[in-house]
């Protein structure tokens, strides 16, 4: 059975959604996150992506506080993204109660530190983001298209242990227009070792259906259960 992560992306301590990941295109759903991740909590959610999308087009986190509040007064297990681009910020994080970081930006840029931390952490603590605009992976809060596609990505990193990584579809992010199931497909077939974990246009249970089908083991889902398209409880 397919596991929903629930999502919550912070802008200046807020819980909000952008549309394709267009920072002007936002909605803000709470001013308290810690009480949007406890009524998760409450709905027997065991883990919650919190992604700080101030720290994403940063150099280090900006919602460490909203980070350290969840974890302290919720029994959820929070992987945290956004801004983890130097070990410096990668501590941080777990010092502040992660359960397992995200990195995107940096297994772009900087390859070679991502594979340390893989090696020094443990690849169950260290998860990949691949977020994709038309097929090539965007970095920096979404904001800089590269050359590298998720396929090539992934490849780089299976050697080192890699185990997850959250492939997120921009162009369906936050429209609630339905995931793209062909490409977690043909990467659960390149890569069967390898966790592929769906994010991106989720806006029904059918949607969750068709991934579960599809044989996606999870889906972050965030937009559709603040739009009560899909109700945790």
């Amino acid at each position: 059975m397919i596991k929903i992560i629930p999502a919550i992306d912070l802008i200046d301590g807020k819980c909000v959604r952008l549309s394709q990941g267009d920072y002007g295109r936002r909605k803000t759903y709470s001013d308290s996150p810690l009480d949007v991740a406890r009524h998760f909590e409450d709905c027997g959610v065991t883990m919650l992506h919190l992604v700080d999308l101030d720290g994403a087009k940063s150099s280090f986190p900006r919602n460490q506080k909203i980070l350290e509040s969840i974890a302290a007064h919720t029994s959820l297990q929070v992987e945290f993204g956004g801004g983890i681009k130097d070990r410096t910020a990668l501590v941080s994080v777990f010092n502040a109660g992660a359960y397992r970081a995200v990195c995107g930006s940096v297994a772009c840029t900087d390859p070679g530190n991502f594979i340390s931390w893989l090696r020094e952490f443990g690849s169950e603590k260290i998860v990949l983001g691949a977020d994709v605009r038309d097929g090539l992976v965007a970095v920096n809060g979404w904001l800089e298209k590269t050359s590298v596609t998720a396929d090539d990505l992934l490849a780089g990193f299976v050697p080192d242990g890699l185990q997850s990584v959250i492939v997120t579809d921009i162009s369906r992010d936050g429209m609630l227009s339905g995931p793209a199931i062909p490409l977690y497909r043909e990467l659960m077939e390149k890569f069967p070792g390898i966790q592929v974990i769906a994010s991106g246009g989720v806006g029904s249970m059918s949607d969750i259906e068709a991934l579960d089908d599809a044989g996606v083991p999870a889906v972050i889902v965030g937009k559709a259960i603040y739009e009560g398209k899909i109700k945790l409880c």
